[in-house]
């Protein structure tokens, strides 16, 4: 098999929002009727951008449309999600589908800010199975369905290392060693995670030492270390070329772009999995968005078995449908097999840590501000 599914960690979920069963899936055709049963309309569909973007775009919406007539505006963001929630609360969404990570999904349907989903209308796999034995663990939510399981990683320039590359999550901090500018998200989610692991804590740990003071003191102290040398990033298209411009030695990043810097644009990057933070990928509507039902339609449409196989040949990102696994080739434009390059291949897995997302939907708030008052310090 070209991707080797894991058994995703998944916290007690909120009974009154993350209901994750579901009724038999319907035998409805992937394509559905909506382009007979609804008039040609223009969705606003909103993501990360660059490589990413590219990959529903050849995936989801070049298809979507062809099928159906109707039309998708692209539009790029940096995962701040505070645009629905002002869009919800003022009364004028105009977002369709949003693609957010798993803790915005998990926060966005407690306030209410979110469409929940019919999730029995989810197409089963092309053998039957209903959607909801398909989709891994944990991916289906009363107000998301996730499309992909991707992963925070950091890259290196090999030029600048050729003798001695870093291999670890803890050679990052470790500027002496390994000098250099770094690269990291300006942003405290996943940062505090590489930081603790970085200073010995095993991934099994990590949360559990976040949930006291002291520990988010350690993460911090660790931080600190190299807080002098970090360009901050805030889209996932900035670390890449930051690579490439020099700007950086390393830098934290989504597997998928580097991959595709690798891949496509022939750079000479190298993924460090060590102590990798995955998480997921999900669509989400914004309550009263101007066209739900259709947008609904298009939920359904690119997250049916095809659709998810077909982004992985653009990106390696690992599908959240287990019957999509098999149709996944090689790379639909470097002619790459995909299979080792996903996040949860055996052999990047061997030290991840999964993205406690209810933890974060919990304390994102208060960690974001403390973090915010620290890059200013």
């Amino acid at each position: 098999m070209p991707f080797s599914t894991p058994h995703l960690r998944v916290s007690r979920l909120r009974a009154t929002r993350l209901r994750v069963t579901l009724a038999a899936a319907c035998a409805l055709a992937v394509a559905g009727t909506a382009g007979s049963a609804l008039a040609a309309e223009a969705l606003n569909v909103v993501s990360w951008g660059g490589a990413y973007t590219k990959s529903q775009v050849e995936a989801y919406h070049k298809p979507w449309m062809e099928q159906t007539g109707n039309q998708i505006n692209s539009i790029d963001y940096d995962g701040n999600v505070a645009p629905v929630k002002a869009q919800v609360e003022s009364g004028n969404v105009t977002w369709d589908v949003v693609d957010v990570e798993l803790s915005d999904a998990v926060r966005l349907c407690d306030e209410g800010l979110l469409e929940l989903m019919p999730l029995d209308e989810l197409p089963p796999a092309p053998d039957g199975t209903p959607a909801e034995d398909d989709f891994i663990q944990g991916t289906l939510h009363d107000c998301a369905v996730a499309t992909i399981v991707w992963t925070n990683i950091y890259a290196y320039d090999e030029t600048q290392f050729p003798d001695n590359p870093p291999t670890t999550i803890a050679d990052f901090f470790d500027v002496e060693s390994f000098p250099g500018k770094r690269g990291m998200r300006k942003i405290a989610k996943a940062n505090l995670e590489f930081a603790l692991m970085a200073d010995g804590v095993p991934p099994a740990d990590v949360y559990d030492v976040l949930s006291t003071p002291e520990g988010v003191d350690r993460a911090f102290a660790v931080l600190d270390k190299i807080k002098d040398h970090v360009v901050w990033w805030e889209a996932g298209a900035q670390p890449p070329q930051m690579l490439a411009d020099g700007e950086v030695a390393m830098t934290t990043a989504y597997n998928g772009r580097i991959f595709n810097a690798i891949a496509v644009e022939d750079k000479p990057f190298e993924i460090v999995w060590d102590g990798q933070v995955w998480d997921l990928d999900l669509w989400v509507i914004p309550k009263d968005a101007p066209n739900k039902d259709l947008a609904w339609e298009f939920v359904k449409f690119s997250t049916a078995t095809e659709q998810i196989a077909r982004q992985a040949e653009w990106i390696s990102y690992g599908p959240a449908r287990q019957s999509s696994v098999p149709l996944i080739g090689s790379h639909a434009e470097a002619g790459i097999p995909m299979g080792p390059h996903m996040p949860t291949a055996p052999e990047n897995f061997k030290n991840a840590l999964q993205n406690d997302f209810l933890w974060w939907a919990d304390h994102a708030d208060e960690m974001n501000e403390r973090f915010n008052a620290w890059l200013v310090q």
